[in-house]
């Protein structure tokens, strides 16, 4: 697995750690629970992993022009690798309600479904070549893609860790 991607599974793996099925599943009202975060960022782990096999089975990456938005959006995540929060999550990688059990099974096999298609892509069309198109960040490159589910998921992983010390103070 690349190394980014690696931090960032060994990071969830931190974050849940000790956590039985119960504290997974609680949450405030109206926030996601941790489990429902886990489901979000394998979501968008079996997406990255199905749009770049898609590409691959193509021959050719998917793209199309980024917009204004798209270039500032891009350059902010995996530029200055900063998460902005407060986004609405696009509506197919919003949890569904997954069971805690199934969610920390699949995150792991949809990480790495999204590191051997990045990585594939990256050796079939290049290194600086943009791959794939990302719906709220545009064109982006296999270290481009690595460094957004790096930061997004870093993004996520402090909001495990308030979810941990939220359920501390209550009792």
């Amino acid at each position: 697995m690349h190394p980014d991607l690696q931090r960032i599974q060994e990071a969830i793996e931190h974050a849940v750690r000790g956590m039985s099925s119960e504290q997974l599943a609680w949450h405030q009202n109206g926030k996601w629970s941790a489990a429902a975060i886990l489901e979000h960022l394998s979501l968008t782990y079996s997406g990255t992993a199905k749009s770049l096999q898609r590409c691959l089975k193509a021959g050719q990456p998917s793209l199309t022009a980024a917009n204004w938005r798209q270039r500032i959006a891009g350059f902010v995540v995996t530029g200055l690798r900063y998460m902005p929060s407060g986004r609405q999550a696009p509506a197919m990688v919003l949890p569904k309600g997954a069971a805690p059990e199934t969610v920390l099974v699949e995150i792991q096999r949809n990480l790495a479904a999204a590191d051997d298609a990045i990585s594939r892509c990256e050796a079939q069309f290049g290194a600086s070549s943009k791959i794939a198109n990302h719906p709220i960040l545009g064109p982006l490159t296999a270290e481009q893609w690595r460094t957004f589910h790096l930061v997004h998921g870093r993004h996520h992983m402090k909001q495990i860790t308030r979810i941990r010390g939220q359920m501390v103070n209550r009792g």
